[in-house]
């Protein structure tokens, strides 16, 4: 059996959105089902991981199509494209920033890759009429790739398989963007469509499958998770009391009570201070580096730029306590990032900040694998803290996690396996 997957991001490009599928594709071999891949050729990804390249299995389909993405241009005008591109939104944009924003929102749905719509039906058309293929996925974001698939399950009349590693008119951001009520309709419109004529729906998680119930019935929810082994020794443990998040911080994650709490904890004990390290691996946005200084933390804080994902992993195991902050948006319930599954993975405490009652806190309390407290609970945050210190200085914070096994990508991929075979 053979399947075209339509994915935008591929190695060499790093970061979240790379994982699902490179992972998908690592393993889909073992239940016979073979991958082709169809991406971009000179793609201008904001974050580069070429060692992710070897990931790849070998002797694979992979086909490659240029592409031209207005962001180019908006670079040459403006040279902040790679911090837009890295999923950062300026709260307090110049009159000329407001109308680039104006014009990316309105000009270019669902999204500034657009362009690459007509000439990949058109490579792709070439391909399928000269090789079998059973059934087409297409992976967002960028939703647009999902237009892709609709041509050719019209054109072809193949199964076609839609899956949203994250929300379309849900997304954490899609709120703050300057679209007129045409624009917003418009993505509606499209979205309704991608989701009615789809022979099956994957999603990341159940409130993200709740919301789109009502356009089709045969959603399947299948997450992120993690790969490799999960070791029985510890790993080097940090000497400081370290809390550490990895991957981008924009202003939507940023938790003035987390820095709040830790500057009250510093002023009632300044032992306390003294053992603290915040560890902030990946882009932040300047309205967190402003909430850091107005609590004088900043010389507490290590700012460490995007790292190889191996090394991540590294930074995962050997911190005291990885910390996880939710976008503090409308669908922050559903909001459930690639990064908890390798936090699972790592075996340490997991401090995180969120809705109590989203998709995030289910797991979670289902593995037992740390604490969620919600958006405005500062007293509890900082007993938790606390709780998390002592248990540092008498050299027993650990956790005794479970069932994480089922966020296996190998396990994963068994699921995609059989949703993909279900539809035939």
């Amino acid at each position: 059996m053979k399947v075209l997957i339509i994915t935008y991001y591929w190695p060499p490009a790093g970061g979240s959105g790379v994982q699902r599928w490179l992972k998908f594709v690592k393993y889909l071999r073992d239940f016979d089902i073979e991958p082709v891949v169809y991406t971009v050729d000179d793609a201008q990804y904001a974050l580069i991981d070429e060692s992710l390249e070897s990931e790849i299995p070998k002797n694979i389909k992979i086909i490659k199509h240029c592409i031209w993405e207005p962001n180019s241009l908006f670079s040459k005008i403006k040279n902040k494209q790679q911090q837009s591109s890295a999923g950062f939104l300026n709260k307090n944009p110049t009159f000329f920033e407001k109308k680039l924003q104006y014009i990316r929102a309105n000009y270019f749905i669902p999204d500034a890759r657009k362009f690459w719509v007509k000439p990949s039906v058109k490579t792709l058309s070439k391909y399928l009429e000269n090789n079998k293929i059973d059934v087409i996925i297409s992976t967002g974001p960028p939703h647009s790739m999902h237009l892709i698939g609709i041509e050719l399950q019209e054109k072809f009349n193949l199964k076609w398989i839609v899956d949203f590693r994250d929300p379309w008119t849900e997304i954490d951001y899609f709120h703050q963007l300057p679209l007129t009520l045409s624009s917003k309709q418009k993505h509606l419109e499209l979205e309704r469509k991608v989701l009615q004529k789809a022979d099956a729906v994957i999603v990341v998680g159940k409130t993200m499958k709740e919301n789109f119930n009502k356009f089709n019935k045969n959603i399947h929810v299948i997450s992120n998770g993690y790969d490799g082994v999960i070791e029985d020794e510890f790993a080097t443990m940090d000497n400081k009391f370290s809390l550490t998040h990895i991957g981008m911080m924009n202003a939507d994650r940023n938790s003035n009570i987390l820095w709040e709490s830790l500057s009250e904890l510093i002023n009632e004990d300044p032992v306390f201070g003294e053992d603290l390290q915040v560890n902030l691996i990946g882009k932040v946005a300047d309205a967190v580096v402003q909430s850091i200084q107005n609590n004088k933390l900043k010389k507490l804080v290590e700012w460490i730029d995007y790292v190889p994902h191996q090394k991540v992993m590294d930074y995962q195991r050997s911190t005291q306590v990885l910390l996880l902050l939710v976008n503090k948006v409308p669908a922050a319930k559903g909001i459930l990032t690639g990064k908890i599954f390798e936090y699972l993975q790592a075996k340490r405490p997991i401090l995180a900040i969120g809705p109590k009652d989203g998709d995030l806190a289910e797991i979670i309390n289902n593995t037992k694998s740390g604490f969620i407290v919600d958006f405005n609970d500062k007293i509890n945050l900082k007993r938790t803290i606390k709780d998390l210190y002592k248990q540092y200085k008498a050299k027993d914070l650990n956790i005794r996690s479970k069932d994480i096994e089922q966020y296996h990508r190998k396990k994963l991929t068994q699921q995609l396996a059989q949703v993909i075979k279900g539809i035939k």
